[in-house]
């Protein structure tokens, strides 16, 4: 059997760069797809390793990419931006719609999507997220993935590839850019949280490269995957934890009117200056949506065994 192909956009990233560092020393050929930021110097000079420089808005600059490709991983997108609204129904929906049809002339037998819970709306550990497509959630993060799941297996049906989707829940550890973020506002006294309790879905960043890994190397994987621990906590409660294993200050609690108020103002200061923008009204809005997945495909299927089955038994990544 000829080695496998394996394609990773937006492989620069946090979490699509977490993933090729996890299958870096793998038997498998990999195709690492950037934008503008360079993939880690230990990711160069390897044979079984190749670089390329796409622009997913330009589908022309794809096609050498996805070459000989067997299974694609699809990170790629824009999130610390201000006005989130006016650019996701592109760089989200439209130009994975440009993956999608460059992959079927190359004929790549696997598309992975890389999502999460918040697609179907509020679901809880009483109620969790089931893999239906049929949901109505109120951000746009959520609204404009759900667009792209619903594009997957669209195309899959007609091409006869297999769609796959992993409803991701908050990966968490050290290097994690929203957990960085989150540590370095509490290092200072600065991160608040709203006071009504949020339920999440957690899962080690190790356990994600693990069930990531096993969706894009085991046969016959095809459908939706809720990828997240055993563990069940608010946001709350895991912040407040997280600050106080680094020996930071514990978020405070704070009226939804003032988080908003702030995310306002760094959407404007990003606009003026064309800085990233760490909070925006729509990670507010996405945020404050309790998300929790039923694992048992994962669980299966991709990983029955977890490192880490709750982030107290993970937290000494941090």
């Amino acid at each position: 059997m000829s080695r496998p192909r394996i394609a990773i956009t937006g492989a620069a990233g946090n979490l699509g760069g977490l993933l090729a560092q996890g299958m870096k020393d793998m038997d498998a050929d990999l195709n690492l797809l950037i934008h503008k930021k360079d993939v880690s110097s230990n990711l160069k000079g390897k044979k079984h390793i190749k670089t390329f420089r796409v622009d997913l808005a330009k589908p022309e600059t794809l096609s050498d990419a996805l070459e000989g490709v067997n299974t694609i991983v699809h990170f790629a997108g824009i999130l610390f931006k201000a006005n989130p609204e006016k650019f996701l129904p592109e760089t989200n929906t439209q130009y994975f719609h440009n993956l999608l049809d460059v992959a079927v002339r190359q004929q790549v037998k696997r598309i992975i999507l890389i999502s999460f819970p918040h697609v179907e709306g509020e679901c809880t550990p009483d109620n969790p997220a089931r893999g239906s497509l049929d949901g109505k959630p109120e951000s746009m993060h959520a609204r404009t993935r759900l667009e792209e799941e619903k594009l997957l297996f669209g195309y899959g049906k007609k091409y006869g590839f297999e769609p796959v989707s992993l409803r991701v829940g908050m990966v968490y550890g050290e290097g994690i850019l929203m957990i960085d973020a989150g540590q370095w506002f509490a290092r200072y006294a600065l991160l608040g949280i709203w006071q009504k309790p949020t339920y999440i879905h957690l899962i080690s960043k190790t356990d994600f490269v693990a069930a990531t890994i096993a969706a894009a190397t085991k046969p016959d994987i095809s459908g939706i995957y809720h990828i997240g621990d055993e563990g069940i906590q608010t946001l709350q409660q895991f912040l407040d934890d997280i600050t106080k294993y680094k020996n930071n200050h514990q978020p405070w609690r704070m009226p939804v009117w003032m988080i908003m108020t702030a995310a306002r103002a760094f959407e404007v200061f990003s606009a003026i200056f064309g800085t990233r923008s760490p909070l925006t009204v729509d990670f507010i809005k996405i945020g404050m949506v309790s998300y929790y997945g039923d694992t048992s495909r994962m669980r299966k299927e991709l990983l029955p065994e977890l490192a880490y089955r709750t982030y107290k038994e993970g937290i000494g990544l941090f």
